[in-house]
């Protein structure tokens, strides 16, 4: 499962954020380090559900009238704070649960409303630019810390005739989820001397960065945006360029929890909501405020930064494997019962062992359950892609 990671320093909104897209319970308020150990849940993608090329939609619990909601991970941990990387505040803890994440959301206080540790100051007091880089430069400086002090063991690989760099760099960042594929395309991008010993810290960190940025990626998720002085948002998108979205956190857990009332008709990812219960004056109020935010926004923000970390930055397509071709069920009868967010330009052997390894390994073909016709072990599949898989394996 993709794992998505937030991270920001205190305050900015990372734990309402968890809280809208998890709906799980965890402590939000408004000071520095509310969170402590890392909370980890479930939250979706969400997409269009290939049941709306049929007559009737498929009635799967992750699919909302065509809304395909796909299951990622996503982590909180604890708030930033400046030399994170030297294990200021909780900055060890926190970078350390960062090692497992494919992508990450920065999630900045747009308000400007706290200052670079996390404390509450006047709206518009704090420039949140600065909040912009900082998470960056925490990261890149922590994991160019790691090699440093690991370095000595990749000089001492380069001592055996059959010396690989690659693959003792790959063994060095095997903790941070770098493959040996990635050490070489950033190897390639990078100039540094042929001994390892003779490298110096300038080419380590610049390693570490390089690293991190491939596998690492950063959404800047603009929250308080409903909050944020005129011009904050524009200075923000042109002082990066990383993808910035505006979100109200807040709102979204608003919205979220009246729907669960049974108060607004409302789904995550939304441009829109109705008021469908009974509300009081001030809840009414309160539901028109984020109405606003919604109707300029096109959305609460919240699930619109999820879709940009798995599809845009991570360059996913979600694929449905069933083993009825003709009525796209399972083997009980289940309609489109599961998708898989694969890497574009996945196959449909890339599929069958994302499903599971046998079938991988027992591969034989597959068919393309809209056309009804075999498709070739090295065609590429597209977003909303329904496949039949035939494996020795089993169906």
């Amino acid at each position: 499962m993709i794992t998505v990671a937030l991270a920001g320093k205190p305050n900015a909104g990372k734990s309402t954020f968890y809280t809208a897209a998890t709906m799980a319970d965890v402590d939000v308020a408004n000071y520095p380090f509310t969170t402590i150990d890392a909370n980890r849940g479930v939250t979706h993608a969400r997409t269009e559900c290939p049941c709306l090329g049929r007559e009737e939609r498929c009635g799967n619990e992750n699919c909302r009238d065509g809304k395909r909601y796909v299951p990622i991970e996503l982590l909180d941990v604890a708030g930033l704070v400046p030399g994170a990387h030297e294990g200021k505040g909780l900055g060890n803890q926190f970078l350390d649960e960062l090692t497992n994440a494919d992508v990450v959301l920065n999630v900045v206080d747009a308000s400007g409303a706290t200052n670079a540790e996390g404390e509450p100051v006047e709206v518009g007091a704090h420039d949140p630019l600065g909040d912009v880089d900082f998470v960056e430069e925490e990261m890149d400086l922590w994991l160019a810390g790691i090699v440093d002090r690991n370095w000595e063991s990749v000089e001492r690989k380069s001592r055996s005739p059959d010396f690989d760099l690659e693959e003792s760099v790959s063994d060095l960042l095997t903790g941070f989820g770098a493959t040996e594929r990635d050490v070489t395309a950033v190897l390639r991008g990078l100039e540094y001397p042929d001994d390892p010993k003779a490298w110096t810290a300038d080419d380590r960190e610049a390693l570490a960065r390089a690293i991190r940025r491939r596998t690492k990626p950063i959404v800047v998720v603009a929250n308080k945006v409903d909050a944020a002085p005129e011009g904050a948002l524009d200075r923000i998108r042109e002082g990066t360029e990383k993808p910035v979205v505006p979100a109200t956190a807040d709102g979204e857990l608003a919205l979220r929890r009246a729907a669960e009332a049974d108060v607004v008709d409302y789904d995550p990812g939304d441009d829109g909501f109705e008021i469908v219960g009974e509300v009081s004056d001030g809840q009414r109020k309160g539901l028109d405020a984020i109405r606003g935010v919604v109707d300029d926004r096109g959305g609460t923000g919240v699930q619109t930064a999820l879709n940009a970390a798995v599809y845009d930055l991570l360059d996913r397509i979600t694929v449905y494997p069933v083993q009825d071709a003709s009525k796209w069920t399972d083997g009980t009868g289940n309609v489109l019962p599961d998708a898989f967010l694969l890497p574009s330009r996945a196959t449909p052997s890339d599929l069958a062992y994302a499903v599971h390894t046998d079938i991988g390994e027992g591969y034989l073909h597959a068919v393309d359950a809209r056309s009804s016709r075999r498709i070739g072990e090295g065609h590429e599949l597209s977003e909303g892609d329904v496949v039949k898989i035939v494996s020795t394996a089993g169906p």
